[in-house]
């Protein structure tokens, strides 16, 4: 039989991985390329992330008509004049600094000695001078010797000359050598940089053009779909944390020209570049204002006003500014990030610590649409690697029924319960019932997963039964509304109920078919029945001669749950065939979870009703329970699972493009 599509199903991508050995293998040619290939690969690498943030700037230039080539010249001009700008007012404060140093000498050795004095003065460093010299003098002392000989005696008096090496006094020339030879390779990485960023610019659509024919020519939709991402991602990343670390650098020059630290413009500059490098970066930004401050205040209160600042104005705009600013643009997991800043600066460098997030990220965008590369989606990207369904199979499976609680409380703030129970609970059911199926789970795990759920259902036997009104949900209010009130409609008061529903025993025995799963579902549809305001009990048949001595004393109406009725046909019938035998004007109803809803399996057996979900049970006893059901404001065969509340759990997306809402089946 074809499977039945559930709300989570996902399009899946088959991929043939090689052996280990290949991929290891594999692994290590490109780790390698990427390391001994340094040179050519990071300024190529800075000059293609370059060339996508300045691409949209060049395309606002040409808007006003301006040629291409004469819009990168002006781009390319503007750029190199703030880079310039930026390293003259470095260069002015470096120099007034160096200028004011011999004034702090004299105060950071007065601080150094009141430190040295009140050390002294506690006895610690005289304690630790006395067993430092103890320690020295007995490493010193030459080991004893047994005999003394006459060729010993003779080869200790022959001491060797001792021997001073001048080094000649440095040149001028050798001076300026020395620095144009440490100048000389960052200059010649800058002017490829920027050879590359204007040959990229100018022969952009070539480029790209180029690109799509030698990886994608064969999925032109697809690969074009990939470069725009990556293009807006890398551009909003760039843009962004440009104007972010801008504001911070502002922040941090202002804070310390109020503090009294000299050259507060160059530390607010060096902060401003220093937040590039992600997580050091601030903290390296620190130290020399820190030292500075300690160098011109004769107190600590400068040094302790300055280490506030950056204290505080970094966790501020680290953990709540920024990630509200760029939101999702990395794609990135946390963890994600710090593996890729330790695998690229042992690779690069510096300059590989400075790209690593947006080279991951790049990684990222290959892996959400090259086929074969989905695994880099899954390892480094920031979507849940499994849907909600599949996260609760997981945890029943693993015995942690308290994580699966949690993911319940988070889902339910913008989703009914009916919704959890259908497109969640029921879903991973299902799961779990494939995997019977395929004898991968056996009765024991199964009764285990079973006691599982048995505990959800009890944390959540108290849960309101809709979110609460002030929720925001991505859907429009007038909806909203609508399936508030249908979902409202089906909770009965016991005035609507039928006169044989108001006793003390339960009218409604939610039965489980065969297996621990399928008493999963009955406990599931018992309480749903419940929380609606008809009162349900739910019993299990593990072995056929439990029938007998099954109570239906009070009982109107029985649901057989299965969560796999394709399987159960022969227990279904014969179940139902004792329910009638004991008391024929029973209504049995079928609760086939698995869509198994053949007309042979409902007519032959006595089946009178059936259902696919939770809220199609719900809705035909609703129906039964009713005094007037003509009376009713939905009936069995018009509400469903799909009219009942659109569901508003969401399963990830894989393809970057925005997920869709999940529909219960039918």
């Amino acid at each position: 039989m074809a499977s039945v599509p559930t709300p989570f199903a996902r399009q899946t991508r088959l991929i043939v991985l090689p052996s280990a050995a290949h991929a290891t293998t594999l692994a290590a040619i490109i780790v390698a390329g990427l390391y001994f290939g340094r040179s050519i690969l990071v300024p190529l690498s800075l000059a293609v992330l370059l060339s996508f943030v300045l691409s949209p700037l060049v395309l606002v230039v040409r808007k006003s008509g301006v040629p291409r080539a004469v819009a990168v010249a002006v781009v390319v001009s503007l750029m190199m004049a703030a880079v310039g700008v930026l390293g003259l007012g470095m260069a002015r404060q470096v120099t007034e600094l160096a200028n004011d140093l011999p004034r702090y000498e004299e105060t950071l050795r007065e601080k150094l000695k009141s430190l040295r004095t009140g050390a002294a003065q506690t006895g610690i460093v005289d304690k630790a001078t006395a067993t430092l010299k103890v320690l020295g003098k007995e490493l010193d002392q030459a080991p004893p010797q047994s005999s003394t000989s006459p060729a010993s005696t003779s080869v200790d008096s022959a001491r060797p000359i001792a021997v001073e090496v001048h080094t000649p006094p440095e040149r001028p020339l050798d001076t300026y050598q020395r620095i144009v030879s440490a100048l000389l390779a960052p200059l010649t990485t800058t002017g490829i940089v920027l050879i590359l960023i204007v040959f990229i610019l100018l022969q952009r659509e070539d480029i790209r053009d180029r690109f799509i024919r030698l990886v994608g020519a064969d999925d032109i939709e697809s690969t074009t779909t990939a470069l725009n991402d990556a293009a807006f991602r890398l551009s909003r990343l760039f843009l962004a944390q440009t104007a972010l670390n801008s504001a911070f650098g502002v922040v941090i020059a202002a804070g310390l020209w109020s503090i009294g630290v000299p050259s507060p413009l160059l530390w607010g500059i060096i902060a401003a570049l220093m937040r590039f490098i992600p997580y050091v970066g601030s903290l390296l930004a620190a130290i020399f204002p820190v030292l500075l401050a300690a160098a011109v205040d004769p107190g600590w209160s400068m040094v302790l006003w300055t280490l506030a600042l950056y204290l505080t104005v970094e966790p501020i705009v680290g953990h709540f500014i920024e990630p509200w600013l760029q939101g999702q643009t990395t794609g990135l997991s946390p963890l994600a990030i710090v593996v890729s800043a330790i695998l690229w600066t042992a690779l690069w460098g510096p300059i590989g610590l400075l790209l690593a997030t947006p080279l991951t990220m790049c990684l990222v965008v290959l892996g959400r649409h090259v086929e074969g590369l989905a695994f880099l989606d899954v390892i480094l990207g920031d979507e849940p690697a499994l849907s909600p369904p599949e996260i609760f199979y997981q945890r029943m499976l693993a015995g942690t029924s308290a994580e699966a609680a949690d993911q319940a409380q988070q889902i339910l703030r913008s989703s009914s319960l009916l919704e959890y129970y259908d497109t969640v609970a029921l879903t991973g059911l299902k799961l779990a019932s494939r995997d019977a199926h395929r004898r991968n789970l056996d009765e024991g795990r199964m009764t285990a997963l079973r006691e599982g759920v048995a505990l959800l259902v009890d944390d959540l036997s108290d849960h309101t039964l809709v979110p609460p009104a002030d929720v925001k949900v991505e859907a429009e209010e007038g909806n909203r509304h609508e399936e508030t009130e249908e979902t409202t409609a089906l909770i009965l008061s016991k005035g609507e109920l039928r006169p044989d529903w108001r006793g003390e025993i339960a009218p409604v025995l939610c039965l489980a078919a065969r297996t621990p799963l399928d008493a999963a579902t009955a406990e599931i549809l018992a309480q749903v029945l419940r929380r609606h305001g008809i009162s349900s009990a739910a019993s299990s048949v593990t072995q056929l001669a439990e029938l007998r001595g099954l109570a239906l004393d009070g009982v109107r109406v029985v649901w057989i749950s299965s969560i796999d009725a394709a399987q159960s046909h022969a227990q279904i019938r014969y179940i139902v065939r004792r329910l009638k035998r004991s008391m024929p004007d029973l209504i049995v109803c079928g609760g086939f979870w698995d869509g198994a809803t053949s007309d042979d399996l409902a007519n032959n057996s006595g089946i009178a009703h059936r259902a696919s979900n939770f809220s199609e049970a719900l809705a035909v006893t609703s129906m039964l329970a009713r005094e007037h059901p003509e009376a009713a404001d939905v009936d069995a065969h018009s509400l469903s699972a799909t009219n009942l509340a659109e569901p508003l759990v969401r399963a990830p997306s894989r393809a970057g493009s925005p997920p869709e809402r999940l529909v219960h089946q039918n």
